[in-house]
């Protein structure tokens, strides 16, 4: 069975990049170097997201399905800078050549990661491949918007039409699922001032396990697994999740219906 790989990234503002485009006072504080660019951000778009070069990467999540085990687990520690977290995510991809599944991946979280791999010099040429190392890649790699290796189950199941998307939680949650734990991603930001690290790579693992979640019963209604798989599926994570001490996995767990 080819690996699975469901992910996802937790960002804040690049303050020394905003630093160095904008030519800010070096008296202003990280606080203040990023209120300004929301300032400057709402003034053109109405809105405070920052474009996608200027998000720094400060957590990466994973759900692997592989052989016959799953976990769930954020990449490198909290100590750890963002591209050693970019390095072990890529690294991932050479080692296990999975699908990768994501929500906005393709309108987010890859973006961020392709701008802030240039940054950092990270070297991934298995997921760049298209062909030209391996043949099978020309039909199916992670970079086409319609091939499988690289699924976005948002824009997927959206039909690639924005008006059509939907919240990850919202969806989870329609499901049975747990949905978020803890924060959303408008108070990463505010957590990470506040030194709260832990509590960010908690709620990206939580992300990703929601987003394996939807994919299995994605998996369903596409007719890849019958019920009585997708049963076993849903099991096979519940335990796991389950035997963890951790308490975001055992609030996660108690809120599954």
């Amino acid at each position: 069975m080819t690996p699975i790989l469901a992910f996802d990234i937790e960002t804040v503002p690049d303050i020394a990049g905003l630093r160095l485009l904008r030519d800010l006072d070096a008296k202003l504080s990280d606080r203040d170097v990023a209120e300004h660019a929301f300032q400057q951000r709402r003034a053109q778009t109405g809105q405070d997201f920052l474009p996608l070069h200027l998000h720094r990467v400060v957590a990466i999540a994973c759900a692997l399905r592989e052989g016959d085990s799953f976990r769930c687990w954020s990449l490198g520690s909290a100590d750890d800078g963002e591209g050693e977290l970019l390095r072990r995510f890529f690294d991932g991809i050479e080692k296990y050549t999975p699908q990768l599944v994501s929500w906005n991946g393709g309108g987010f979280d890859l973006p961020v990661l392709h701008y802030r791999g240039l940054v950092h010099g990270v070297s991934a040429p298995r997921y760049w491949d298209t062909g030209e190392d391996d043949r099978d890649f020309k039909f199916n790699n992670y970079i086409s918007r319609y091939h499988q290796r690289h699924l976005d189950l948002m824009e997927l199941l959206a039909l690639y039409q924005a008006r059509n998307y939907v919240q990850l939680d919202e969806l989870a949650r329609l499901l049975g699922f747990p949905g978020k734990i803890g924060m959303d991603g408008s108070k990463v930001w505010e957590a990470y001032q506040s030194g709260k690290i832990d509590d960010i790579r908690k709620y990206c693992e939580t992300d990703a396990a929601n987003t394996y979640l939807v994919f299995l019963r994605f998996q369903l209604l596409r007719g890849a697994c019958d019920e009585a798989r997708y049963r076993r599926e849903l099991n096979l994570v519940r335990d796991t999740l389950g035997k963890s001490n951790d308490a975001h996995w055992r609030e996660f767990v108690g809120r599954w219906s």
